[in-house]
């Protein structure tokens, strides 16, 4: 009768903790108790982690204290659940590394989940420095070696960008398997390393690992950024032989690839393709249409997802307000919003800051307005959404208003919002307040000027026929000047009629752009004007 109660305990237990079954998990834990099982260490791993799965820390934690004898397993069952709970709390993640010292004091030997439980933690605390310490760690604790803890240590420093620690990494594991080299390929490819990234993998070919779903989403994933359609294309070749454009994620992968190589086209042939879709197929190919313009087809995307009874989330919906920001009308924009007001959606930033962004667009300024006005706690992208609406409608006052209460509210402003309210000050021809805030941007808060920055400040001054100061600026920048600054100036000399700065400005423009036709007709009018 013992060995059935302890059976059913044990699977009803583990069901619970996979289900997440919190009341389920508890009143099993009652019955644990009064079958006097409660001192088995089995059950009592199963019980701890019913808790860490469920996220109720505070009774994994007292189950954990009332442990006897504890293996490894209920060490990592409540070190790992601290770390998966530390997003947002910060707290957690910290006790997490407490009972990894206390697992070390009381002489209990970690194991590689430990350490991969423990790199994760690194990666969401930002903090590399401790990571590199467990890495030195699991190296003398002879982990180096072992696959498991590899990925794990690549994928650490993959997350900081330290690509070249991360191969150190990888090569000291003599025996890779198929996760190790998918973790390599997929740090190249996050990095934006694309070649690097293919060089792994025809290693890895040569090593006789052919690649899975993960392998090739990572190297289309590099495709993507890269800007190499043709590779792409390959590798959409290699991905059909093996029958891997089945997977969701690697046709989606497919789906984005063309899309960021400016083939929308063979984007949809690729989603149509799909033999299962997801959220993300979905999501993947009206990102597709937005980010070129095409809002209409997005918003048919979307119409084509409710008829095959699928539901938008928010990154859905903040893709189509975005694509519809690219519709003369603003009709497709108000029956979105209507939709997302009667699902809450509305309340989220992301949304929001779409909306704002999509009504300026459209023409709608009062429509941008009543959306900021709805947000209860604007961040600095709906601060900067707002002022950069109100700059593009040509509204200097009222976007530097809101520049100005954005630092009454204590938002730091960074370079986008000094841009925005720029902009403004530029269009909007307030000299004295462009200039304060360009030296509020560079002395109280640090920011560093680009060129877009000083482009702005270039045609602020220009437009108010401070072309001296204009000159000096372009002639100080701390930074090289580029192509649209001096096209800044060029037009400044020619609203205040300096031939001479003009030309001495195009041969600048012609050096760093000698094949752009525009810039010989920019100076080919202006000669047409002195001569008149």
């Amino acid at each position: 009768m013992s060995h059935v109660a302890y059976s059913l305990c044990f699977s009803a237990l583990k069901l619970s903790a996979k289900l997440g079954f919190v009341r389920a998990g508890k009143q099993l834990h009652g019955h644990v108790l009064k079958l006097g099982m409660h001192n088995l260490q089995s059950l009592q791993v199963q019980i701890l982690n019913v808790y860490v799965k469920c996220k109720d820390l505070n009774h994994a934690q007292k189950v954990f204290d009332e442990m006897r004898v504890r293996n490894v397993v209920a060490w990592n069952a409540l070190i790992t659940g601290f770390v998966n709970c530390s997003i947002n709390h910060e707290s957690n993640l910290y006790l997490g590394f407490c009972y990894f010292r206390r697992m070390l004091v009381e002489r209990a030997g970690p194991d590689d989940i430990t350490f991969n439980g423990l790199f994760r933690g690194c990666v969401e605390s930002k903090d590399v420095e401790i990571g590199r310490q467990l890495h030195c760690f699991a190296v003398k604790l002879g982990f180096g070696l072992s696959c498991f803890v590899g990925s794990g240590i690549v994928g650490l420093y993959a997350k900081f960008g330290l690509v070249e620690d991360a191969r150190c990494a990888f090569d000291c594991v003599l025996y890779k398997d198929q996760v190790l080299w998918n973790v390599m390929v997929n740090c190249y490819a996050s990095n934006s390393l694309a070649e690097r990234a293919f060089g792994v993998f025809n290693v890895m070919r040569l090593e006789g690992v052919k690649g899975d779903e993960f392998t090739f989403s990572s190297l289309l994933s590099a495709c993507s950024t890269w800007g190499s359609c043709e590779l792409g294309v390959q590798i959409h070749g290699s991905a059909i032989r093996q029958s891997f454009d089945y997977d969701v994620q690697v046709s989606s992968a497919l789906v984005d690839m063309y899309a960021k190589n400016g083939n929308i086209g063979d984007a949809h042939k690729a989603f149509d393709a799909m033999f299962i879709k997801n959220i993300v197929s979905w999501n993947t190919i009206i990102v597709g249409y937005g980010q070129h313009g095409q809002g209409i087809e997005a918003i048919k995307v979307l119409r084509e997802m409710f008829r095959e009874r699928f539901y938008p989330d928010e990154f859905t919906l903040a893709s189509i307000v975005s694509s519809c920001g690219n519709v003369p009308s603003a009709n497709e924009l108000m029956q979105v919003h209507a939709y997302m007001i009667k699902l809450g959606f509305h309340l989220f930033s992301s949304i929001a800051n779409a909306l704002i962004i999509a009504y300026s667009k459209c023409g709608s300024i009062a429509s941008a307005s009543k959306c900021f006005d709805l947000v209860t706690e604007p961040d600095l992208v709906t601060w900067t959404s707002v002022i950069c609406a109100y700059a593009f409608h040509g509204l200097a006052k009222e976007a530097t208003q809101i520049f100005d209460n954005m630092l009454t509210y204590g938002i730091r402003p960074d370079g986008i919002a000094f841009l925005g309210v720029l902009s403004a000050c530029s269009h909007g021809g307030l000299v004295e307040k462009g200039l304060h805030y360009f030296k509020l941007m560079t002395d109280d808060y640090q920011v560093f000027p680009d060129s877009e920055h000083y482009t702005c400040l270039i045609d602020l001054l220009g437009r108010a026929g401070l072309l001296d100061e204009a000159f000096i600026v372009l002639t100080s920048m701390s930074i090289k000047a580029d192509p649209n600054t001096f096209g800044a100036f060029i037009g400044a000399c020619k609203v205040n009629g300096n031939v001479g700065l003009a030309k001495w400005a195009a041969e600048k423009l012609f050096t760093l752009e000698a094949n752009k036709p525009v810039n010989y007709s920019l100076m080919s009018n202006i000669d047409s004007n002195e001569g008149h």
